[in-house]
């Protein structure tokens, strides 16, 4: 059985790991962790799901549970998030990374350790995960001729735009693609002028309580293809989580993604 603590607990992702986890025979919940100041904090975790342990309270510091712990799954922000990473890798612990938003200074810290076991994906979803493999596809045969877009919709609560999982299907099509001088937009306002052929762009739109979507559109002359993933659920990326945590705790250290856990 493996021994979980969760990050962010109380929020839309991790009460939806946590929720799935306590009906898991596989895990067994040991950690609950919330931020600073909020107000669930020294309450017990099954006042969100009742199917949690009794002894496992919210606390607001991971120190207090780490050590009780095979993996943690975090979904919180990029700095409370890279200083789980570190204290994962000082405790020897597995980590789940499902957080977006990071700098580019901590993707490359967490991309260069070499001793900490850990899967960092932007989406934990298989259905999104088969999509990136497809987008790989598609953009190695739709080259010259095809203009390509991104588009990505989210509800109003999302803290960063454009999302994690828009910006790695931006960099699938550039690797996809190579030897093109890519300009990247961000947005279009006034008089732009013609759109270039190496320009790729990924638009946010926010509103209401979407879960997440998006759209990779190839737009030739004569035809458009567009390949989207609809996400209805939290379900879809809790289960895509603890899957990777099953799955992390059987490797060798290094920094993994969802393709390695699914086998993709």
């Amino acid at each position: 059985m493996i021994r979980l603590a969760i990050t962010g607990v109380c929020g839309k992702m991790g009460s939806a790991i946590l929720k799935l986890a306590a009906g898991d025979k596989d895990f067994h919940i040991t950690g609950a962790v919330e931020k600073k100041g909020h107000p669930m904090v020294g309450q017990p975790a099954r006042r969100i799901v009742e199917d949690v342990p009794d002894d496992v309270m919210i606390v607001d510091d991971i120190s207090k549970v780490i050590n009780a712990c095979d993996v943690v799954i975090d979904f919180t922000d990029p700095h409370t998030t890279l200083e789980n990473f570190r204290l994962a890798g000082e405790k020897k612990k597995c980590i789940v990374i499902g957080t977006t938003g990071f700098s580019g200074d901590a993707v490359r810290e967490i991309s260069d350790s070499k001793d900490v076991k850990a899967v960092m994906s932007p989406n934990m979803s298989i259905g999104m995960n088969l999509m990136f493999d497809v987008i790989d596809r598609v953009s190695k045969v739709l080259q010259d001729g095809y203009d390509i877009e991104i588009v990505e919709m989210h509800h109003r609560w999302k803290k960063d735009a454009p999302s994690g999982t828009a910006m790695q299907l931006k960099e699938i099509v550039k690797a996809a693609q190579t030897g093109k001088q890519w300009e990247e937009v961000y947005g279009r306002k006034g008089i732009t002028g013609e759109r270039k052929n190496e320009e790729i762009a990924v638009l946010g739109l926010r509103g209401g309580d979407i879960v997440g979507e998006h759209t990779v559109m190839y737009a030739g002359i004569g035809e458009r293809l567009e390949i989207t993933h609809r996400a209805y659920s939290r379900e879809n990326f809790a289960r895509g989580a603890l899957a990777a945590a099953k799955w992390i705790v059987r490797q060798a250290p290094g920094i993994y993604g969802m393709k390695d856990v699914l086998g993709l």
